[in-house]
């Protein structure tokens, strides 16, 4: 089959080239934000490919946007740096008011403000997003924002964030999933006057951290859509989310069967090369069959997507083969590599700490295998 997006896959694995494996070994030691790399990225057109052209974008559909993730990880780079200014930005533009979409849109497309924030999980309440806490109380023309998230990525990096806090608390709301909403928040305006950013180390170079809202002050005006339907809104960035995290997925996986290939092609011992042995072939074409299978769920699901069918429950199973399929990749391309596996210069361990996360986030496995059974299986509920 043709690939659509062939002449994308190409551009972006030719602006990869410029960043090599030392380049993101020092930025992992260092924990450092990889800021040469998204501006180039930036400069080329390819963070705005989802924007549409009336606002300075390519208009692209959201299968563009997943070749352009998946080559990134396939030649050894993270997009995770800048992966939410893709997803976040559906929650603009298919809700968002035509005032707002001027407003940002056309200086997020040229790079002049980043959208990559993405504040929704809460300490207390986990993946159990109904029960979030942060509240913000309307005050005239401003919302003032007082509550707490966790594990929000890039928030020091980002000019602007989506951020879903309760309007109404959830024991007034008729159902658990109403009375949340939805604001644009201009971070650089916020930091120091309500909110405190705090960076959370972690096993991988992810940027992530904690956020606290101490009476923050957001204009009315950034309110996104409806006050009250900022559940349903968020559903949608989620789809996209996991829709692209699972192209990244088959991205790390490719990377990982490539480099076990090649590896196990030149190395020799006992006099052959180890590719010679079953025991070490046989894993590696395991891992591209499955990630080829996975790889046929992403594009179905990016399908649904672009064509405004409902995704939700493709979305989820595109997210779970793929992480799955690169977690078995990574593993067969660490023991394929041996002890050499574990040294930075090969780039396979800081690749394995990061496709790990897909495994938890953005959605655990097991939440995917709940959502399975009960909406499409018809079992019930276990919670």
């Amino acid at each position: 089959m043709t690939d659509p997006h062939h002449d994308i896959r190409d551009a972006v694995r030719r602006l990869c080239a410029r960043f090599p494996g030392s380049y993101w070994q020092a930025l992992d030691r260092e924990r450092a934000y990889p800021a040469e790399f998204v501006k180039a990225l930036t400069d080329e057109g390819w963070l705005s490919v989802l924007i549409p052209e009336t606002y300075g974008g390519a208009g692209l559909p959201l299968a563009a946007a997943a070749a352009v993730l998946e080559e990134i990880h396939r030649s050894g780079g993270n997009g995770a740096a800048c992966h939410a200014q893709m997803y976040t930005m559906g929650v603009v533009l298919r809700h968002g008011s035509e005032a707002q979409k001027r407003r940002w849109l056309p200086q997020i497309a040229s790079g002049e403000l980043r959208l990559q924030a993405f504040g929704v999980t809460e300490p207390s309440s986990g993946v159990d997003t109904t029960r979030i806490s942060t509240f913000a109380r309307k005050d005239g023309d401003r919302y003032v924002v007082r509550g707490q998230k966790i594990w929000t990525s890039r928030a020091e990096y980002s000019d602007l964030m989506v951020l879903l806090c309760r309007t109404t608390a959830r024991e007034e709301a008729a159902r658990p999933s109403d009375g949340m909403s939805v604001l644009l928040v201009d971070m650089q305006q916020a930091k120091g006057r309500g909110l405190t950013i705090r960076p959370i180390r972690t096993m991988l170079n992810h940027a992530t951290t904690e956020l606290f809202f101490d009476d923050m002050e957001v204009p009315a005006e950034n309110l996104v859509g409806e006050e009250g339907q900022g559940f349903r809104y968020i559903l949608d960035g989620m789809n996209a989310e996991r829709i692209l995290i699972a192209a990244e997925c088959i991205g790390d996986g490719r990377f990982f069967v490539d480099r076990a290939s090649a590896y196990a092609k030149q190395r020799e011992v006992f006099g052959r090369p180890i590719g010679q042995n079953q025991g070490v072939q046989f894993p590696i074409a395991r891992a591209h069959v499955q990630l080829e299978a996975a790889a046929g769920m992403v594009a179905r699901a990016a399908a649904l997507y672009d064509s405004g069918q409902p995704c939700g429950t493709e979305a989820n199973m595109a997210k779970l083969l793929a992480s799955e399929a690169s977690w078995f990749a990574a593993d067969t391309c660490l023991q394929t590599h041996g002890g050499f596996g574990f040294a930075e210069e090969y780039d396979i361990e800081r690749k394995f700490r990061e496709t790990r996360l897909y495994q938890t986030a953005p959605i655990p496995t097991n939440l995917i295998l709940s959502h399975v059974a009960t909406h499409v299986l018809g079992l019930p509920k276990s919670f």
